[in-house]
């Protein structure tokens, strides 16, 4: 442990370490409760028969292919819910009336279960990836936009009276200040709209049976082949970890230098 302005700072190796450590202790434990019969096999195969089902899920149900479908669905509706969630919640910060007539109704949208919509979009946009697409977008937007008009709002007035008093432009106070101050609430945004994104598209693609891993999992639950379908699971999980490592990436990336 080393210290920085009188507080502890964990290393990232012991954390990292800690992490694992937990991880690994709960798969072993599930696999000695299943081994036990208190878990029943038929509801969660042992984690080591989901192991060593993995080569067969990579070799015979091109799971690699299907992993880049579902990735490239996950990344236009990242792409969407930036370009669009990010301004919409802008504008709310930026226009006091539009906020007042529209915030309630937008945190009113995060609760509605959209992905129930999804026969509508199978007609507007056919039986297409475009219909996992807008729906994990449409899934997405709202927490976007709360966050963003959040990490906006949060902002004290001390740090936009310093802008005014070096002359900036309201441009130059958005792009200097207001925004990387945002950065942390708009990222947490982004965050939480993936994850409803991600979900969107497994169980839109699960739905009908189109797309990348969503339908795998299908066809090996109805094949009743449980390590299998665990194992195209752990895919799932895996775009999920590629994207919250890229975006945290990206937020360091975009964070000023101090």
């Amino acid at each position: 442990m080393t210290e920085t302005d009188g507080k502890p700072k964990s290393k990232p190796l012991v954390a990292a370490a800690l992490g694992l450590g937990t991880l690994l202790g709960i798969i072993l434990l599930t696999e000695l409760l299943i081994r036990l019969s208190v878990i029943s096999r038929f509801v969660i195969p042992p984690p080591s028969e989901i192991a060593m089902s993995f080569g067969r899920v990579i070799t015979q149900e091109d799971v690699v292919g299907r992993f880049f479908i579902t990735m490239g669905e996950t990344v236009a509706a990242g792409a969407l819910l930036t370009v669009v969630g990010v301004p919409l919640g802008v504008a709310l910060h930026r226009f006091a009336v539009l906020r007042q007539a529209t915030e309630t109704w937008i945190a009113a949208y995060a609760a509605a279960p959209v992905v129930l919509a999804y026969p509508l979009f199978l007609v507007i946009c056919g039986r297409n990836s475009w219909t996992i697409i807008v729906m994990a977008f449409l899934n997405g937007l709202a927490p976007v936009i709360l966050k963003t008009l959040e990490g906006l709002s949060a902002i004290k007035p001390v740090l936009l009276n310093l802008g005014r008093s070096y002359r900036m432009t309201p441009w130059q106070q958005f792009w200097r200040l207001l925004f990387p101050a945002a950065l942390p609430a708009i990222f947490t945004g982004l965050r939480l709209g993936l994850i409803f994104a991600m979900i969107s598209i497994v169980g839109v693609e699960f739905l009908i049976n189109l797309g990348g891993l969503g339908p795998l999992i299908n066809t090996l639950s109805e094949r009743y082949d449980m390590p299998g379908t665990y194992a195209a699971i752990c895919f799932v999980v895996l775009v999920s970890i590629i994207f919250f490592v890229l975006l945290e990436r990206i937020e360091r990336w975009l964070q000023p230098r101090r």
